[in-house]
C-alpha cells in the first residue's frame, strides 16, 4: 500500500484543534522545496570546484627552455588551485604552425597558445611593428619601446578576445643559411623561408632585396633538408633547440630584427577560471614571463657558443649595408604588416629612448 493510501484514524484530539491529517502532504512538499533551494544555493560552490583545462599550443621544441617555462606556469598553476585548473602543453608544433594554433583557439580545440609577434598578425598586426627589421638594436632599447605601446597592445588583443597571460621576449633573429653571405648583393638569390598567410610580410621581404620562400613553419625542417629553402631567419637558441644549424650552419652576424611573443588565452576560456584565482594565475605567469625576458639574452648567447662547437660558422659583416637593406622594407611594412599609425608610434617610441641616451 503506497503512503499516501495509509488510513488515517480520527480522533478526539484530531477534531479539536490539532494538525489535521490532511496537511501531511504538503508538509513533504515543503521539505522537497527547502531541499531543492539548499541544492541551488550549494550550486555556485559545487561549480567553483570543478577542474578546468585549458589546452596551450607552441613551436618550442620540447625540452626547450620555453617549454620548461610553461611546464612550471603548468605545475604551480596546479598547485595554487588546488588542482581545479590544470594547463596540458603541446610542444614543438604538434598543434601545426602559429597560424593553425590561432584558428583552433578560435574554435575551441586549444584555449591558450604561445606565438611570437609575428603569429599574432591573424588576431592582430601591431605587435610586428617593434619586430620589423632593423627597427630595435638593443634589449634596452625595446624595454624602453615596448613599456610605451603594452598598454595599447593588450588593449588591442582584449577587444579580439583574447588576454595576455604573459609578454616574453625571444630576442634578435638572426639569418643562417647553408653558405656564407657577407652582403645583401650576395644574399640576393637564397632562398629564404617566409612564414604563410601574411602576404604583405612577404612583400616587405623582397623589398629588402630577398628571394621568400613561403612555407608553414612545420616545413621548415624538410625544406631545409630538400633544399626547397637554405636561409631562415631566428633567435639562435631555436636554430640549437631545433637542430636546424645543422643544415643551415652559416650565422649572419646581423641583429636582424628583435622577435617577442605572448602566451595568450582565449578570454571566454579564461573567464571559466574562477574570479578569486585569476590574479593568483596571471600573477605567475607574469613572475615567470620576467624571468624568460632576464635570461634571453644569456640563453641565445649560450647558444651560439654551442652551435659553434658543433660547426657553425659565424659569419663576420659590415653591418651598415644590412641594416640600410632592412629599412627598405619599411615602407611595405608600415600600412600593409603593421597600421600606419601604430608604427608611427613604435618609431616614435624608439626615438624618444635614443634621445635620452644621447642627452647624458
Amino acid at each position: 500500500m503506497a503512503r499516501s493510501e495509509i488510513p488515517v484514524k480520527k480522533t478526539a484530539s484530531s477534531s479539536s484543534g490539532s494538525l489535521p491529517a490532511r496537511t501531511a502532504a504538503p508538509f513533504h512538499h515543503l521539505c522537497r522545496a527547502a531541499l531543492a533551494l539548499a541544492l541551488v544555493a550549494a550550486a555556485p560552490v559545487a561549480s567553483a570546484q570543478q577542474e578546468v583545462t585549458i589546452k596551450l599550443g607552441t613551436l618550442a621544441p620540447s625540452g626547450s627552455s620555453w617549454h620548461n617555462i610553461l611546464k612550471e606556469m603548468g605545475e604551480r598553476w596546479a598547485e595554487a588551485s588546488q588542482g581545479r585548473v590544470k594547463l596540458r602543453i603541446y610542444a614543438g608544433g604538434t598543434q601545426g604552425s602559429e597560424g593553425d594554433m590561432v584558428r583552433k583557439m578560435g574554435v575551441g580545440q586549444l584555449q591558450a597558445a604561445s606565438i611570437t609577434s609575428v603569429g599574432m598578425h591573424d588576431i592582430v598586426k601591431e605587435p610586428q611593428g617593434l619586430s620589423a627589421p632593423g627597427m630595435i638594436a638593443s634589449e634596452e632599447e625595446f624595454n624602453a619601446a615596448f613599456a610605451k605601446l603594452e598598454p595599447e597592445l593588450d588593449r588591442l588583443l582584449e577587444k579580439k578576445g583574447y588576454i595576455p597571460l604573459h609578454w616574453s621576449q625571444v630576442g634578435f633573429a638572426r639569418i643562417f643559411c647553408s653558405k656564407a653571405y657577407r652582403t645583401p648583393a650576395e644574399i640576393a638569390d637564397a632562398k629564404m623561408f617566409a612564414w604563410d598567410g601574411d602576404p604583405a610580410s612577404v612583400d616587405a621581404w623582397k623589398a629588402a632585396g630577398f628571394r621568400p620562400v613561403v612555407l608553414s613553419s612545420t616545413d621548415v625542417v624538410p625544406s631545409l633538408q630538400t633544399g626547397m629553402i637554405n636561409c631562415v631567419a631566428n633567435v639562435p637558441l631555436y636554430l640549437l633547440t631545433a637542430r636546424l644549424f645543422e643544415r643551415a650552419n652559416h650565422m649572419i652576424d646581423v641583429p636582424w630584427g628583435y622577435i617577442y611573443g605572448a602566451t595568450l588565452v582565449r578570454k571566454s576560456s579564461w573567464e571559466r577560471v574562477p574570479a578569486d584565482l585569476r590574479p593568483k594565475l596571471l600573477a605567475i605567469s607574469r613572475e615567470l614571463g620576467a624571468r624568460v625576458d632576464a635570461e634571453v639574452k644569456k640563453h641565445n648567447d649560450d647558444a651560439v657558443l654551442a652551435m659553434k662547437k658543433q660547426g657553425l660558422v659565424v659569419v663576420a659583416v659590415d653591418r651598415r649595408p644590412w641594416f640600410a637593406a632592412a629599412e627598405k622594407s619599411w615602407p611595405v611594412v608600415r600600412g600593409n604588416v603593421v597600421p600606419a599609425a601604430f608604427f608611427d608610434e613604435v618609431v616614435k617610441a624608439r626615438e624618444a629612448y635614443r634621445a635620452s641616451k644621447r642627452g647624458k
